[in-house]
């Protein structure tokens, strides 16, 4: 395009430049006209000149226009390819985002379609939620209910101690027995555990949950820690319940300690955490709190010793079987070694039998084996006159 350009230009500017030459020429004769020949040469001239420039000029002018028709031919028709061209590129391009929309569109449906699965699914979740924190809530309502009393909460404790026993592999009657009174006292401790050598191990099941719920429960600082020690006094209450009760008492065979269950984890969390000199009080009165774990870990222990005691027992009873064992072993050895002793003279004598007193035997049949044998000898060589006849007996011719 600058190359056609610069031909158009070119060409241009050789007729403004013939043009510009007769200018200058006609002001040139002018000049010299005026001097010479005076005023009418001087137009003549003009008037060719300006003749001759009009005539160059169109021609110039005709030239320019063809070649730029001709160069915006050209120009049109390179643009025209080249909009083809990118309109093919456009075309291909267009076809490759459709594509890729329709993709996007595929992956958009399918995820909307998943989306509505899930909201759906979703839905039935929190449906099934919604009843079931409905259920937790009845059910807690009915236990705060069934809490709100003392005896309530005692027979619920026990409860727990009784599924944590029967897991632990206690049973009743046999490992430990519930409500057993006392007898120097009458006093009933709720769990009475069955040690070896006779011994005892009593349990008291305390629930303290009344201010500790207040505490739980509380709007401001003021009221939680008035709730907080109120619960702990409660706490230390019940442990003092414990010792004045008489479950620590070796005349009626027990341990020297007891043990106080609180049924709820968090409560003895709770104890712990906020107040743990309360549990070292206990265990210098001899009272041993637990949880719900530890209870376990306690029982264990007890089972462990119960066990160990059987066995030792057993044990026991063995080694007496072992030595009534040995006593009628080393008998039976003593008789055996007699036994052997008396088969040993009986085998001496049988070899007697057997070699000296058969070989002794066996020689006189072998001389009369002998004797036999050459008195047969001598019957078949002799004839009947050598034979001696007794008297009286003659042979005959």
């Amino acid at each position: 395009m600058t190359s056609n350009f610069w031909t158009i230009w070119t060409t241009g500017g050789s007729a403004l430049l013939v043009f510009i030459l007769g200018v200058a020429v006609g002001y040139w004769l002018k000049w010299w006209t005026g001097r010479n020949q005076g005023e009418e040469v001087a137009d003549a001239v003009r008037g060719i000149f300006s003749q001759l420039s009009m005539e160059a000029l169109g021609a110039a002018s005709e030239q320019l226009t063809a070649m730029a028709r001709t160069q915006l031919a050209a120009e049109r028709d390179m643009s025209a390819k080249e909009l083809d061209h990118k309109k093919s590129m456009i075309d291909h391009e267009l076809k490759a985002m459709g594509q890729t929309l329709e993709g996007l569109g595929n992956v958009v449906r399918g995820i909307e379609s998943e989306r509505k699965a899930n909201f759906a699914e979703l839905g039935q979740v929190l449906k099934s939620t919604q009843e079931k924190m409905r259920d937790l809530s009845d059910a807690t309502g009915e236990l705060k209910q069934v809490l709100s009393s003392s005896q309530s909460r005692g027979l619920w404790g026990e409860r727990i101690a009784d599924d944590i026993l029967r897991f632990a592999g206690f049973v009743e009657n046999i490992n430990y027995e519930k409500q057993k009174a006392i007898a120097s006292v009458g006093t009933k401790p709720d769990f009475t555990f069955f040690l070896p050598r006779k011994l005892v191990l009593n349990m008291d099941v305390k629930f303290p949950i009344a201010n500790y719920s207040r505490f739980v429960g509380a709007a401001n600082a003021m009221e939680k820690e008035a709730a907080r020690k109120a619960f702990l006094n409660d706490v230390k209450l019940r442990i003092k319940e414990v010792t004045v009760r008489d479950y620590i008492n070796p005349g009626q065979n027990t341990v020297d300690c007891v043990l106080m269950f609180i049924p709820h984890e968090q409560i003895y969390a709770f104890i712990q955490a906020e107040a743990p000199e309360v549990f070292d009080d206990a265990l210098s009165k001899k009272v041993i709190c637990c949880s719900p774990m530890t209870l376990f870990a306690v029982l264990a222990v007890v089972r462990q010793a119960v066990d160990s005691f059987a066995m030792e027992k057993a044990s026991g009873e063995m080694l007496k079987v072992i030595g009534e064992f040995k006593s009628q072993w080393e008998k039976f050895t003593e008789k055996l070694e007699g036994l052997g002793k008396k088969i040993s003279g009986i085998q001496g004598d049988y070899e007697a039998l057997i070699t000296t007193r058969r070989r002794q035997l066996e020689k006189p049949l072998e001389k009369l084996e002998e004797i036999r044998l050459s008195g047969v000898n001598k019957v078949a060589v002799l004839a009947p006159s050598d034979l001696e006849l007794p008297a009286g007996i003659q042979h005959k011719e």
